[in-house]
């Protein structure tokens, strides 16, 4: 019984891997089959000379944009640069505060002077009026209208005007003060001189028997004194031991130095010595 489980267990195991490889094979025949027989499915090398092309041409092609971008800018700055001049005529003559200026850059801005200017949005459609102060940009009017940026720009050059009316008053109301005198390099130009004091007169009166105040005389200096003098004698002394005690100490050095090798040298080089 235990050889015919054995024989049946076997052709079952057989009979499962026949199935399994028939269920698999097939597929794994066409998929190698399609991969190297369609000439349509083998890969294509890369052609950098056509990718250069490619490349430029769409640089050329941005570029180009680009450009046809900035010409409708400055286009359009240009159509405002004309209905502004109206607005910046009518300012005082002789006043040098308003200039229109039109930069072709990158960027173009149409200047009205230092601080103030007018430019693009991204859009390319609509105007942006910018100041610069103090605390940064500030954007004072934003409008695809033409009139309405004129409005803004005429807005901004009356208060300019008024604050320069205002400012030219409260310097000519200002009292001058004393001017100052001019630094040289090395000094003031002028050195101030000690005045005088003045002392009041003070006559006596009629009848009257005052006497007249004596004039001081300058004082005389001070005589120095003992402890001074001998301060200084001391000092003298001091110096002169010195002085003394430091030859003395030449001396012996210069005594011992021959007797140890100055002796001999003498001898041997030049004579007996002196002594």
């Amino acid at each position: 019984m235990a050889p015919i489980c054995a024989e049946y267990s076997r052709r079952l195991g057989q009979l499962a891997v026949r199935r399994i490889r028939a269920t698999f094979a097939p597929k794994e025949r066409a998929k190698n089959e399609s991969m190297d027989d369609n000439p349509q499915n083998a890969p294509v090398q890369p052609d950098l000379v056509a990718s250069i092309r490619q490349a430029r041409v769409e640089n050329a092609e941005r570029a180009d944009a680009i450009a046809e971008v900035r010409e409708l800018e400055i286009v359009r700055l240009k159509a405002l640069e004309s209905a502004l001049e109206p607005v910046v005529d009518q300012a005082p003559q002789g006043l040098d505060l308003f200039d229109l200026a039109l930069t072709q850059s990158e960027h173009p801005r149409l200047f009205l002077d230092m601080i103030a200017f007018v430019d693009m949005a991204h859009d390319k459609r609509t105007y942006r009026f910018f100041q610069d102060t103090r605390n940064g940009r500030v954007l004072m009017a934003e409008s695809q209208s033409v009139d309405t940026i004129v409005a803004a720009v005429a807005d901004y050059v009356a208060r300019r005007l008024v604050e320069r009316e205002r400012a030219v008053t409260v310097d000519s109301r200002m009292p001058e003060g004393p001017r100052a005198q001019p630094a040289e390099a090395y000094g003031p130009a002028t050195w101030p001189m000690a005045r005088p004091r003045t002392r009041a007169l003070h006559f006596p009166a009629a009848g009257a028997t005052e006497p007249v105040p004596a004039v001081e005389q300058p004082k005389a200096p001070r005589r120095r004194g003992i402890a001074r003098r001998l301060g200084d004698a001391l000092s003298l002394f001091l110096m002169l031991l010195g002085s003394i005690t430091f030859a003395l100490l030449l001396g012996v050095g210069v005594y011992w130095a021959w007797i140890a090798r100055l002796r001999d040298l003498w001898a041997h080089w030049i004579g007996p010595p002196p002594f």
